[in-house]
């Protein structure tokens, strides 16, 4: 089973970038942050036509999280991340595939830091917390992943210097995510790649792929059951760079059925 994730900033504007990305590439299962589309402009019909079965949580302009399957429909298990009755934002979704617990997020970016868009990033990774525990509890196989925005370490970025004013590096953000890890759950692109310099984003500005300025905020985390199970994982990152891309490269994890 392949196990992908995808900030496809807009879903219908790369919808022939991701189309591209699916037939070439055939995850089992692809998550998708950043759709941007509210619920009824979702295009499952072009993704039906290649073998693709979708469930979709959308908003108007702006977040929305989807997950595809290859030749089965996902099933929804939970739209929306516990925790806040008042919280609206279209960032999480989990569904059942293939004997798997996939829970899709898109992670608040909490800039300007400081400020309320920061608070609200912290106060979504303590309900997100929250629900994992809650999953680990189920000790069923389960794949976490998505748009985290949050650079786990110094390792995870081209400059330690050029980002230390973002939200995505403040240390009240690293140590949530740490927190995470430190509950048992694996971060399968950095168990693979100890020694970091691996990158899954790159800005559209100021040459930023061109140059190599990227850093690493897509991940994918493993329960024990499902980690105990992991074969490879990594950065489709050719994709990052063809016409109209996203500024986000493809993620997977390959685990043994």
């Amino acid at each position: 089973m392949k196990i992908a994730s995808f900030n496809i900033n807009g879903v219908r504007a790369r919808l022939p970038r991701l189309l591209e990305w699916l037939e070439e590439t055939r995850p089992t299962v692809a998550c998708l942050q950043e759709i941007k589309t509210q619920d009824e402009g979702f295009p499952a019909a072009e993704f039906e036509r290649i073998g693709y079965q979708a469930i979709w949580h959308g908003q108007k302009g702006f977040n929305g999280v989807a997950i595809l399957a290859d030749g089965t429909m996902p099933v929804e298990v939970q739209r929306g991340l516990p925790g806040d009755a008042a919280d609206e934002q279209a960032r999480y979704l989990e569904a059942a595939v293939g004997g798997v617990l996939i829970a899709n997020l898109y992670l608040p970016n909490g800039n300007p830091h400081p400020g309320p868009k920061f608070d609200y990033k912290l106060a979504w990774l303590e309900r997100l917390r929250a629900r994992l525990a809650t999953l680990w509890a189920s000790e069923q196989p389960c794949a976490v992943v998505g748009d985290f925005n949050v650079i786990p370490e110094d390792k995870d970025v081209f400059s330690v210097r050029a980002m230390a004013s973002d939200a995505l590096m403040q240390p009240e953000a690293r140590d949530a995510y740490a927190r995470i890890l430190g509950d048992g759950w694996t971060d399968a692109i950095d168990t693979l790649n100890p020694r970091g310099g691996v990158w899954t984003f790159w800005d559209y500005q100021a040459g930023a792929w061109q140059r190599d300025h990227g850093f690493r905020i897509d991940h994918l985390l493993l329960s024990p059951e499902l980690a105990d199970r992991m074969v490879a994982a990594g950065v489709d990152k050719a994709y990052r760079g063809r016409e109209k891309a996203s500024d986000h490269a493809p993620v997977w994890v390959e685990v043994r059925d």
